[in-house]
Parts: C-alpha cells; structure tokens; sequence
C-alpha cells in the first residue's frame, strides 16, 4: 500500500516526506483495520517530524488523527464490523494513519454517525480527547470548586473543542484567548463567553471584564511563555492544565499559591496504561453531539489527496502559528 513516510528528522524548508510503498500493517488482536477517507492534521505531528528520525533503515509514518472505514478486524476487536464507519487516534509507538490503511486499537476507535462526514469527523479525536482529559482528567468532570475556565489559545484545534465541551456539559464561565480578529470571533462562534487578547495583560483584562481570578487555566500551547500572566490569574488552590510541559519547566512560582499542575498528553492511555477503552467511549459521545447538533466539526481547510505537495501544504498552514480550527486532509471521496 502506499503511505507518507520519511527516514531523518527535518526542518519545513527541507520537507522530505515522500509517498512510497510500504507492507501493509500487521494487526494484533485487538487491532481494526482501517481504510482511511481522512486525516486531521496536528501541531505534535509537525514537531515530530523535526525532531524524530526513524531507527536505521526504517521511516516514520505520522498520522494518530482519521475517519475510514473498518476493512478487517482482530480476533478480539470487539464492538465493530467490516463496512463500519469509524474515526479515531491509534499510538504513537505505531505507524500512523497518513496512509492508505491503518491497523489501530479497538479501543480507541468510535463509530461515526452516519450523518457525520468522514472531513467532520476526522477533525474530532485528537481535540475532544485532549481537551477532555485536560479538563476532566480521569472522573469525566470539572474538579470541585471550578466556575471558571481560561483557555489559552482558543481558536486552535484542543482550544475550539475544550470550549465547546465546557459550554455543553457543565455550567463553567468559558473565557478563550486570540490574537486576531478572525480567531477572536471564532472563539466566540465555540462558545466562548469572554475572548481575551493573550498578547496583552491577562489579568488586567479580566479585571476590566470584572474577574478576579479563575479556577483552572487550559493551556494548550505557549505554556512557558505565559507562566507568570497564569499564576497571576489563577486563584489560591487553583489548578493549571497543559499540553506543551516538555523541557525545562519553572514551577517554583507555584508554591506561592498552592497551585496544582496538571499535565496532558493523549497516548498516555495506550503507552503508559490506562482506562484504554475510556477513549473510544469519549470519541463515541463526542461524535453522537455533533451528530445531534450539540457540538459542532472544527475543519476548517480541506486539502485533497495523499500526496507529499498536500502534506507539505498542511504542514506549512500547522507551522504557522495561525491555523483556526483543524486542517484535514480528503484521502478519498
């Protein structure tokens, strides 16, 4: 079959992911086969490719975000069948999806609605998990005492989703953060009730707003950056989220306030042990509210085809820095 693969890590004025010829995936018994129709594209996929290259005479295949269809299925694959429409993650110790087929975990797949496109769909797992488990963490819920939520970086792929999902499943005050015009109103079309200019004084702006301070901070990216405007904002015994806490990572500033620090990552279920099949539950939600109207798709660019020029385009949109809501990539009609 054929997929994108590279060999070294490198930079984007470099980019050096080819389509070639790869066997097809081996599944393990737990493993469905996929037919991929579409892939949502991530900031982390872009970092990897920088960053990682593959073991000596092998490649990398990127790819943990797809909607297909279910082609074959492992022995104890359970709860799906040939023809099943589906979308999901898979695990980063793996081959990824930007490929012809894909062979993933049952129990990180969910099934789509069939009013549900494979574009709209394939641009939900990656955001609604991390955004659940940065919000609810394993309890499917708000810590006590959380009224208010700051999501940093609004208008992103997590920070559109975590919006939504706070506005549809409890009574937080949701207050994003964006830049621009066209991504502040975005934040307002998630549902945020309050945009804020992450550029600026936080806190000064929420003052103006009349807000004090906020229970839970979700950072979703720039999270070093914005340390001492996050501590500043967050109450006593108040609590910070976040996605980007790799490297050096000053939390002395936290003591102060007693704050507690919660770290993010969505593989973590799959790699290091977990409530794996809690994500497939997750994912089926997600897609039954927005098959009932109750979340909303956040694609908002479309490429077509699986083909390095694609793949480069997607990366070059991700690397900016200034993608709204979720580019997809159309494998087939």
């Amino acid at each position: 079959m054929k997929a994108l693969a590279y060999e070294k890590a490198h930079a984007l004025d470099a980019f050096a992911i080819d389509l070639i010829e790869v066997d097809e995936p081996r599944l393990r018994d737990g493993d469905l086969l996929v037919e991929v129709h579409a892939i949502g594209i991530n900031p982390g996929e872009a970092a990897i490719r920088r960053t990682r290259s593959a073991e000596p005479g092998g490649r990398v295949v990127l790819g943990w975000e797809f909607a297909g269809v279910v082609v074959q299925a492992g022995s104890a694959a359970t709860g799906f069948a040939v023809g099943d429409r589906v979308l999901g993650t898979g695990d980063i110790t793996r081959d990824g999806s930007w490929a012809e087929r894909v062979a993933v975990d049952h129990r990180v797949v969910a099934k789509i609605p069939d009013r549900l496109a494979f574009t709209d769909a394939a641009s939900l797992p990656v955001g609604v998990l991390t955004a659940w488990e940065s919000l609810f963490r394993d309890q499917d819920a708000l810590l006590p005492g959380v009224g208010r939520v700051l999501v940093i970086g609004g208008a992103g792929g997590v920070g559109s989703m975590a919006t939504q999902l706070l506005k549809a499943t409890t009574p937080a005050f949701v207050i994003s953060t964006a830049s621009r015009p066209e991504s502040r109103k975005w934040a307002t079309e998630m549902g945020a009730d309050l945009v804020v200019d992450h550029r600026g004084d936080l806190a000064g702006q929420l003052r103006t707003a009349g807000i004090d301070h906020v229970d839970l901070v979700f950072s979703t990216a720039g999270t070093s950056g914005h340390l001492g405007a996050i501590v500043e904002v967050l109450r006593p015994f108040g609590h910070l989220s976040a996605v980007d806490l790799a490297g050096p990572f000053d939390t002395a500033a936290f003591t102060g306030k007693s704050l507690s620090l919660h770290s993010e990552m969505v593989f973590s279920k799959i790699v290091a042990g977990g409530d794996v099949a809690s994500q497939g539950r997750i994912l089926a939600r997600a897609a039954d509210d927005v098959a009932a109207g109750r979340l909303r798709p956040i694609v908002t660019t479309t490429l077509d085809g699986l083909t390095a020029e694609t793949m480069k385009t997607a990366h070059t949109l991700v690397e900016s820095g200034r993608t709204i809501g979720k580019t997809v990539v159309r494998v087939t009609a």
